[in-house]
């Protein structure tokens, strides 16, 4: 009893003390992030009006030092479309956060889209000497010092970026890179490389590169293997319909490529590259009128495109529309002043409209700029010999017959049977006819759609993707023989050729951080 009375006496106040309420209070946080949650959320669900009232409100109660907030309103502005103000706000969060890459890169960014590579440049640099492991400053460092022309630091850069992290967007501009030195075998190799590396998560874009590479070099047989991958990759992926559609219009299946256009039109209906094709499947068909409303649609749709300028004026020299020819083909020197052929093309209109000093000032600038086509040099010695002046039109003949020589070294050329023609008796005319190198093919050689002798040269000199966003670009020139007759007098015929595009490459990243630019 008396041991039992000790612990009575020792262990109640003990647990008398279980017995006293304890009272927990819940932690408030600082004011400066108390709504982060909440504008987070609202961001991520893209409720960007009630976004903007919170972060609003939360700027007030921290007098405009919460960074968060203000991190969330600049990439508001950026979806809106507000760069300048975007990039205001983004310094204000690097100034609030000194020691923070991102909102260095962020920064950066806002640059970038302003077009101010440079002063991207810099800032990149920066963000590099916080954090030296992040793929994607080196990847944008590459793509600034690409839109600059500096393809050396951009290589390095990005060849740098393959060693931190692998990814997709750095081979496609690397590949990119190769294509607009000329270096179709190396890009090749890239875009293997990265097939390769993404053989569990095949990648669209990479097959749809490769796809025009081998189409281009006129290996058909792997251009189709490749859209094969692509289709039983994703079977509802509208670019590689699109690439498909090109690739059968390029050999004259009209009807099947629009067949496969109005798949693509039911997923984008506003792609200017589908309207393109389609306009000029129906110039295929010679449905002229149908052709001009849906290139003046991808016209409205892209007006900068030299691509759908260059095929609206040749629609309008076919129409002998010359004054309309005459003001796309302008256009489309503006935007692309070093092709030969569009001046070859305005001198052809401007023949037409009478103004032959200004046509061969066209053909003059034709000639010193495309060192490959003989076309050039035979349409300007058709209009030579029509205004008499026989010497100058014998000198473009034998350049002419220079270029020809040079294909048939390096290549085995089939010329279209009409350009042959020409050639034959614009040199029984200049009564060089014992030296003519042209040979005339056989029946059998001529095809529904005859390509242009052109085809080869212009595909070198074609930019891809300039202004789009990774890129882009892809396009194809399929070339189509297409006739026009020359003013009284002369028999002789015109050749010209049709710009395609296939399917583009547009990449698109998920809302997050990323901001790898392409």
């Amino acid at each position: 009893v008396f041991l039992l009375h000790c612990i009575k006496y020792v262990f109640l106040p003990v647990a008398s003390q279980y017995l006293r309420p304890v009272m927990f209070h819940t932690p408030e946080l600082p004011i400066l992030e108390r709504k982060n949650w909440l504008i987070y959320l609202l961001y991520v669900r893209r409720d960007y009006d009630e976004c903007k009232a919170v972060i609003k409100e939360q700027l007030q109660e921290s007098h405009g030092l919460c960074e968060y907030a203000v991190y969330v309103q600049a990439l508001i502005f950026r979806l809106e479309g507000k760069i300048q103000e975007s990039l205001e706000l983004f310094q204000t969060c690097s100034i609030l956060n000194p020691r923070s890459a991102d909102n260095l890169k962020q920064v950066a960014r806002s640059l970038f889209l302003l077009g101010k590579h440079k002063a991207a440049i810099e800032v990149y640099n920066e963000a590099a000497k916080l954090d030296e492991k992040d793929w994607e400053i080196s990847h944008n460092l590459g793509v600034c010092y690409m839109y600059l022309k500096h393809f050396n630091k951009a290589r390095d850069q990005l060849n740098n970026a393959l060693e931190l992290n692998r990814h997709d967007l750095t081979y496609m501009m690397l590949g990119k890179i190769h294509l607009l030195e000329g270096e179709m075998d190396k890009a090749i190799e890239v875009y293997k490389k990265a097939h390769v590396f993404f053989v569990l998560t095949p990648l669209i874009p990479e097959f749809l590169m490769l796809i025009f590479f081998f189409s281009q070099l006129g290996d058909y047989q792997k251009a189709f293997e490749h859209l094969g991958n692509a289709l039983t990759y994703d079977p509802g992926n509208y670019k590689a319909t699109l690439a498909a559609g090109s690739m059968m219009q390029a050999h004259g299946d009209f009807d099947v490529a629009l067949s496969k256009y109005r798949v693509v039109a039911s997923s984008v209906p506003e792609s200017p590259p589908l309207w393109n094709n389609i306009g000029m499947c129906f110039f295929g068909k010679k449905k002229y009128v149908a052709a001009i409303s849906c290139l003046k649609r991808a016209n409205y749709l892209a007006p900068f495109d030299w691509k759908i300028l260059y095929n609206l004026g040749l629609v309008h020299l076919t129409m002998q529309q010359y004054a309309s020819a005459f003001h796309f083909l302008s256009a489309a020197i503006n935007f692309q002043p070093k092709m030969g052929e569009l001046y070859m093309l305005l001198a052809v209109a401007l023949t037409n409209l009478e103004d032959i000093e200004n046509a061969k000032r066209s053909y003059e600038q034709a000639v010193a700029l495309d060192k490959c086509n003989p076309l050039v040099n035979l349409n300007y010695a058709v209009l030579l010999y029509n205004q008499g002046d026989k010497k100058g039109a014998l000198c473009q003949y034998q350049e002419m017959e220079k270029k020809v020589n040079a294909v048939k070294e390096s290549s085995t050329p089939d010329f279209d049977p009409e350009m042959v023609e020409v050639a034959q008796k614009m040199g029984a005319a200049l009564q060089v006819g014992e030296s003519l190198v042209w040979t005339k093919p056989s029946k059998e050689s001529k095809s529904k759609q005859r390509a242009a002798l052109s085809g080869k040269s212009s595909s070198t000199q074609q930019p891809l993707g300039s202004n789009q966003a990774l890129g882009q670009a892809m396009s194809s020139a399929a070339g189509y023989g297409k006739t026009m007759q020359l003013p009284p007098g002369t028999s002789l015929l015109l050749l010209f050729k049709v710009e395609l595009w296939e399917g583009r490459i547009q990449i698109s990243l998920p809302l997050s951080t990323v901001t790898a630019l392409v």
